[in-house]
């Protein structure tokens, strides 16, 4: 594995934020949602996540989430996602959302 700096780290910005909207996304390649995430100061951010294997859309709002926010935007078929929603893949391969493990303010920064 590579190593980076310190420096380097301190570079990306990982915020928790909570999702307000779930949606299909039936123009992606591979099974995906559509969320919008409240990321309080930040505001709502657009994000497609293939996270439908072990989540319905109903269950996903209000769930806080950990995200990538300084990636700049990357489009994904016809939908422009602007942060990165993260999550470990299980021993199935479906993404399993990184979380805080108790409730934080939107917007909150990883240290």
């Amino acid at each position: 594995m590579e190593q980076i700096s310190w420096q380097e780290f301190e570079k990306t910005d990982i915020r928790v934020g909570t999702i307000v909207a779930a949606e299909d996304f039936p123009g992606a390649r591979r099974p995906a949602y559509k969320l919008q995430v409240d990321l309080g100061p930040l505001g709502i951010k657009k994000s497609s996540a293939q996270i439908t294997k072990l989540y319905t859309k109903d269950e996903l709002v209000g769930k806080q989430v950990l995200c990538v926010t300084n990636l700049g935007k990357k489009q994904i078929g016809s939908f422009m996602s602007e942060v990165l929603v993260t999550g470990f893949a299980d021993e199935n391969g479906a993404i399993v959302l990184a979380q805080p493990a108790s409730k934080v303010p939107n917007g909150s920064k990883l240290m």
